[in-house]
């Protein structure tokens, strides 16, 4: 039996790899003599350096940059042999580096501008970024000042680039971008992404993720202004207007910068999945096993959970899905797995989330053992 393993991260607990190793080792319990093919995925947030770093045996350099609030930080790109390379924001500007000091009034992607050209200085022809997990809301105005991109008062003074900051934002300079971008003449970057969110507006990046980066009811409107603001005196210097375009308001809005600079927006599960060579795999497997920390109402919304079970369906593969919560089986199951298991039901969080690689090997070893979850 052939036995595709490709799960994404179980938030706060495991990263992908340390998932699927768990799910490994579960199977290996319950069927000791299945050929396992371990592919960890992700879809543009956390982990998807992880996973393509994997894929593509690129090199994994570190950088020395800042996080959202402009603290020293340690960060990590991956580049592989052909030039392409590989950028996960969260690994600059990600809310988890905050330890809970979430603060998005002063919060930028500056530090994200410093692992896109570590990549450019180090050769990369060509950038996948894994846009997401990020603390701030400011609409790129880090990264475009971190490239050279000078944001400017009504006197042309520089401002600091953070949405306190861009409170007096008259026009934007782009005379000093960095050449080797410029409107991505140079470099293509490839946007993976999971939220097709616009700008701005009710669905934008204020109103929807203003508040998951510690926004307050008084604070969103306030964001809403800036973004509107730095969206106009962009299209003023001459770049496109992308305020309406699907995924512009990923990330608190730098998908908006990455878009005006030339990027192309894709699914991140399709860009990992592509890849890692997921399709491939699992169109000649007997079973595939995937999952994630929550396996709920979001899943089916570009989640790379239910782009494996779509892959699965396509080709008559069953597919298992675990996670460490399962609030609506009967909607999951619609998704196009065989079965789902949650993990962690019995379990108080804190315990769950100490200890989720023992629960989800002890929860794949019982149920492929049972052989109910098992194929004939």
């Amino acid at each position: 039996m052939r036995i595709v393993i490709a799960p994404d991260s179980f938030k706060e607990s495991m990263t992908a790899a340390t998932a699927a190793a768990a799910i490994e080792r579960g199977v290996r319990h319950a069927l000791p003599y299945a050929e396992c093919d371990v592919l960890p995925i992700a879809d543009g947030g956390e982990g998807t350096l992880d996973a393509l770093a994997l894929a593509l045996k690129a090199e994994r350099r570190e950088v020395a940059t800042v996080d959202a609030l402009g603290r020293p930080v340690r960060a990590e790109f991956a580049l592989a042999a052909d030039g392409l390379a590989v950028v996960e924001v969260a690994q600059a500007v990600g809310l988890e580096l905050l330890a809970g000091r979430r603060d998005v009034m002063h919060a930028t992607t500056t530090g994200v501008a410093a692992l896109v050209l570590a990549a450019l200085d180090a050769g990369a022809t060509r950038i996948i970024v894994g846009l997401g997990g990020t603390a701030t809301c400011d609409g790129g105005a880090g990264l475009l000042a971190g490239l050279g991109v000078r944001l400017l008062d009504a006197s042309g003074q520089g401002l600091r680039p953070d949405p306190d900051g861009l409170a007096d934002l008259s026009s934007v300079d782009a005379s000093e971008l960095d050449r080797r971008i410029g409107f991505m003449a140079a470099a293509g970057i490839t946007l993976a992404c999971d939220v097709t969110n616009p700008l701005l507006g009710p669905d934008g990046a204020a109103a929807v993720f203003g508040p998951q980066k510690g926004a307050t009811s008084e604070q969103v409107p306030v964001l809403e202004e800036t973004l509107s603001r730095l969206a106009d005196a962009l299209v003023r210097a001459g770049f496109p207007d992308v305020s309406e375009r699907a995924g512009a308001g990923a990330a608190g809005g730098l998908g908006a910068a990455f878009l005006a600079l030339g990027a192309e927006l894709r699914p991140g599960f399709a860009v990992v999945a592509e890849a890692i060579g997921l399709e491939q795999a699992i169109a000649s497997a007997d079973l595939v096993i995937t999952g994630e920390g929550s396996l709920d109402a979001q899943t089916g919304s570009g989640k790379a959970p239910a782009g494996v079970a779509a892959l699965a369906v396509r080709y008559g593969v069953p597919v298992l899905a675990f996670a460490g919560r399962v609030p609506d089986p009967e909607a999951t199951l619609k998704l196009g797995f065989e079965a789902v298991f949650p993990i962690a039901d019995r379990v108080p969080l804190a315990e769950a989330l100490a200890n989720g690689p023992a629960l989800l090997e002890a929860e794949v070893a019982a149920q492929l053992a049972s052989g109910q979850a098992t194929p004939a």
